[in-house]
């Protein structure tokens, strides 16, 4: 069940609700956010390194545990129990303030994420506009990351990720307003609803092609993954980093994959409906073979070179679907216009059902 902001606060002026416990209750949302999200970051993980050693043909990582789904556990309790490390003449507070940024706000989206009709922590009208927003608000994470890092390399890898960040997030909003438009809502939920009957990735296949494409170049994977390239920036922004700094934004990369993997699926597949049920585990199956797309993508294509990269961003996906969004606007401006018409000017009982 969700709860508006006037019932929150009519429910706490009645049982008197200290700030102690309302903080206690917010500590408690976050956590029933933050240990999903983290379970699934080193499921997939596991699953990532398996599924690329499989495509490679090598074993992947079969030591740590049976199969080695141990492994994940021994990469975290390595990062905790690292030195961390301070470069000279480094800005230390900017410094550990970049990566709890970044994982902080990778964090934020998963609150506005509905995982079914009734099952969603902030169910409010502009979540898929607060979405994009802390999306956009990650790159500073990045920026201040690399600049703080004295070093030339860390400042370099994280000014070209904001780039690419800020290239493709365009085209990933323009892939996004279609939906908008047919479904005049920016309520996740609601979009959902909209699909009990046929997917949006039917109708707006291009759409949905764009808007993957976009989520690979900003969540920096393959073959979008300049930010990162070792042979080019020694890892890019987090050169300088270690320890459990590094594992935050690790955690952080890979909880955006998730994150936009299931914006795909609400916003293409349906959701959680499906073709004779609707439940979250309809949503997870989507979800998965998403997820299995990122990584095949992975383990198959080579890296762009970066002139490429912001060629295709911004000579490419900019005017393609700015003009594919031109063109679903003229049709349903087209499409309703003729259908009120028909509506009005016709005794068909079909017509006045549709409109």
């Amino acid at each position: 069940m969700v709860w508006s902001v006037e019932q929150v606060l009519l429910i706490e002026r009645n049982l008197k609700i200290t700030p102690l416990f309302s903080l206690t209750v917010q500590f408690l949302d976050f956590l029933l956010i933050f240990i999903p999200v983290f379970l699934s970051v080193a499921l997939l993980t596991l699953v990532e390194r398996k599924v690329m050693g499989s495509m490679q043909n090598r074993r992947g990582p079969n030591v740590i545990g049976i199969f080695g789904i141990l492994q994940p556990i021994a990469d975290g309790v390595k990062l905790l129990l690292k030195e961390p490390i301070f470069p000279y003449n480094s800005e230390k507070n900017v410094f550990l303030f970049s990566p709890i940024l970044t994982f902080w706000l990778s964090i934020c989206i998963w609150g506005l994420i509905p995982l079914s009709s009734n099952s969603v922590t902030s169910n409010i009208e502009l979540s898929l506009l607060l979405i994009l927003g802390i999306s956009s608000l990650s790159v500073y994470g990045i920026i201040f990351a690399g600049w703080s890092s004295n070093s030339k390399y860390a400042f370099i890898g994280g000014l070209r990720s904001a780039a690419q960040m800020i290239s493709y997030e365009v085209s990933l909003s323009l892939t996004i307003l279609p939906i908008v438009l047919i479904t005049s809502s920016l309520n996740l939920t609601k979009i959902v609803d909209y699909q009990k009957t046929i997917w949006f990735i039917l109708p707006l296949f291009p759409a949905a092609l764009g808007f993957f494409i976009s989520s690979l170049a900003e969540t920096s994977r393959t073959p979008f993954d300049l930010p990162e390239a070792e042979g080019e920036l020694v890892a890019g922004f987090n050169v300088e980093y270690s320890a459990f700094s590094f594992a935050m934004f690790f955690l952080a990369e890979y909880s955006n994959i998730i994150a936009m993997s299931m914006l795909f699926s609400l916003l293409f597949l349906g959701g959680w409906h499906c073709l004779f049920f609707s439940n979250a585990i309809c949503l997870s199956f989507k979800l998965l073979i998403i997820l299995y797309f990122f990584v095949w993508i992975r383990a198959s294509l080579p890296r762009y070179r970066y002139d490429q990269l912001m060629q295709l961003g911004w000579k490419v996906f900019l005017p393609i679907y700015m003009s594919y969004f031109l063109f679903v606007s003229g049709f349903c401006y087209f499409f309703f216009s003729v259908l009120k018409y028909l509506t009005v000017n016709s005794n068909f009982f079909i017509f006045q059902t549709l409109i």
